[in-house]
């Protein structure tokens, strides 16, 4: 069984063509039309791939990436960006394009996720340890249990000590483009996490006036 692609186009003819493209290289083509059509696809059954357009009727295609980078199911998920020019994501391939380049780029990002990538490190620092990829936490060798939001927190400021983070950062990199949260919503879930991980949340620093930071 071929790879599953979803195609995220608002031009029925591109869309047409790009599906009869894929379809004739071997992979298994689904479409959307819409970027909440494609949302829903990607929280039932992530595909392989995201070939999406920059500009759709509804969200934008950077909007999109960004609820895509926020959920642990499509974090990893590589996406070609359908556009007029070049954006900064994962790759692109610039309108108008021939179904050959298209075909090509489409198989160099595949092979690439082919390829084993290394191995995230576990994060320590005194008590508390942390696997990102297995998505467990200890604090003195008992395991806390996390949110996924609480969890995704602790590695953002773990990956990057004694960086200090606003909370319009965090919420930017752990939310995304979810509009509806604010910026208190980073207080109380650091709060809750805090809490949870007993002693080993003093390693959580706060920074008066500007946000918060892990311990070096």
């Amino acid at each position: 069984m071929g790879f599953r692609i979803l195609v995220v186009d608002d031009e029925p003819d591109l869309l047409e063509l790009v599906e009869f493209t894929l379809t004739q290289a071997g992979y298994q083509v689904e479409t959307a039309q819409t970027g909440s059509d494609a949302l829903e696809v990607l929280r039932v059954r992530p595909p392989d791939l995201l070939l999406l357009d920059l500009m759709l009727p509804d969200l934008s295609g950077i909007e999109i990436c960004k609820l895509v980078r926020g959920e642990a199911a499509t974090v990893d998920l590589p996406v070609i960006m359908l556009t007029a020019k070049g954006e900064e994501v994962d790759d692109y391939v610039t309108k108008p394009f021939s179904p050959r380049e298209l075909a090509l780029r489409v198989r160099a990002v595949l092979g690439r996720r082919l390829q084993p990538a290394p191995r995230e490190p576990v994060l320590t620092k005194e008590t508390l340890r942390v696997d990102p990829e297995a998505h467990r936490c200890w604090v003195d060798e008992r395991e806390i249990p996390l949110t996924a939001k609480e969890f995704s927190l602790l590695v953002t400021l773990m990956r990057r000590p004694n960086r200090v983070f606003t909370r319009e950062r965090l919420l930017d990199e752990v939310w995304g483009a979810q509009i509806s949260v604010t910026s208190r919503t980073i207080d109380t879930h650091l709060k809750r996490l805090r809490e949870k991980l007993g002693g080993a949340g003093d390693l959580i620093e706060t920074v008066r006036g500007v946000g918060y930071r892990f311990s070096r």
